[in-house]
């Protein structure tokens, strides 16, 4: 089959997650084949050291596959894909895949999703990328869809706050009813771990910032696209189900800096002076009483000295960082 007959290309960046891997590639294989669409899967290990490379190469040979020998992230992960599919070399378009699927690999797609988003991107000229109905592995509701970050988010994030704020629209989040009737409906972006993107936009914006070593990579990536006209969408009727994090768990506190690391080249890169330094000051704040809470969670037993002076030392990297300390580009 040659690219220019691809209607679709999977990518998994995996990271020593190989169960979930093998349950992910045999239900992506399974709607492929059911979807009656021309598709490829692209798997980047990234160093994983579970034998997850060993399983590929024994039951799933006919993946296109891609060892790297240190852990990029997930954005220079799915780059190193996209570069070996031709996104950065002369190629004509034609050439190229209608549309490329960036997939985790602690998912698993539901009967029939990847032709209902397919069909969805490519009848809506105008929007650039799409996201399914997420689910948590027992069946239940999960986010998939957001608005762009803003003050409020973090507020809510950081700050004690009403509890009832963490699911309305001041932190990005779309009411259930939306998903419940089971039409369209215009977002900020997807989630990452399972998002459909037009090969226009991805030719338009480039590939994914590898800045973003992990986390707000897909944030970034719809930012710009929407900047260039391009509108994201969740299409609630096709379904996705998303263990969640489980990669990132395995290294707690560097999952802790990358997150707000990233956050603050977002809030830097796409928003005015003034908004990022209330941001900033809104990380101060918040992180000094989870600091304080930790002190407490020790005290009553809950944390071990050493975790809790681990947290307080990445709180104050946080800190420098937003503060314009610590700045790395």
């Amino acid at each position: 089959m040659s690219d220019s007959n691809l209607n679709v290309a999977i990518i998994i960046v995996n990271w020593n997650v190989r169960e979930m891997l093998a349950n992910c590639l045999r239900a992506a294989q399974a709607d492929i084949a059911q979807s009656q669409l021309a598709g490829q899967i692209w798997v980047v290990d990234n160093a994983s050291t579970d034998d997850s490379v060993a399983m590929l190469q024994r039951d799933f040979p006919q993946i296109k596959l891609i060892v790297n020998h240190e852990n990029l992230g997930f954005a220079a992960g799915n780059n190193v894909a996209l570069r070996a599919i031709g996104f950065t070399s002369a190629k004509d378009s034609a050439n190229l895949p209608e549309t490329v699927f960036l997939l985790n690999p602690d998912t698993e797609i539901q009967p029939g999703a990847l032709r209902i988003l397919y069909d969805f991107l490519k009848q809506n000229v105008q929007t650039a990328i799409v996201g399914a109905q997420l689910l948590y592995g027992d069946g239940t509701f999960q986010h998939g869809a957001f608005d762009f970050p803003g003050l409020w988010q973090l507020a809510i994030d950081l700050l004690p706050l009403p509890g009832r704020l963490v699911e309305s629209r001041l932190n990005g989040r779309y009411p259930h009813a939306a998903y419940e009737k089971g039409q369209p409906f215009q977002i900020g972006h997807p989630l990452g771990a399972a998002m459909l993107v037009k090969r226009e936009a991805i030719e338009q914006v480039g590939l994914l910032d590898e800045h973003y070593h992990m986390y707000v990579e897909e944030v970034d990536w719809c930012k710009r696209m929407a900047m260039a006209g391009g509108r994201a969408y969740c299409v609630p009727k096709a379904k996705v189900i998303h263990f969640g994090g489980q990669s990132t768990r395995q290294v707690k506190i560097n999952s802790l800096l990358n997150l707000w690391t990233s956050r603050y080249r977002f809030y830097r890169t796409y928003y005015s002076p003034l908004k990022v330094w209330l941001a900033a000051w809104l990380v101060q704040l918040g992180l000094r009483r989870k600091s304080l809470a930790d002190k407490q969670a020790t005290q009553r037993g809950e944390l071990t000295e050493s975790e809790r002076l681990a947290r307080a030392q990445a709180y104050q990297k946080i800190i420098n960082l937003w503060q314009g300390k610590d700045l790395k580009e």
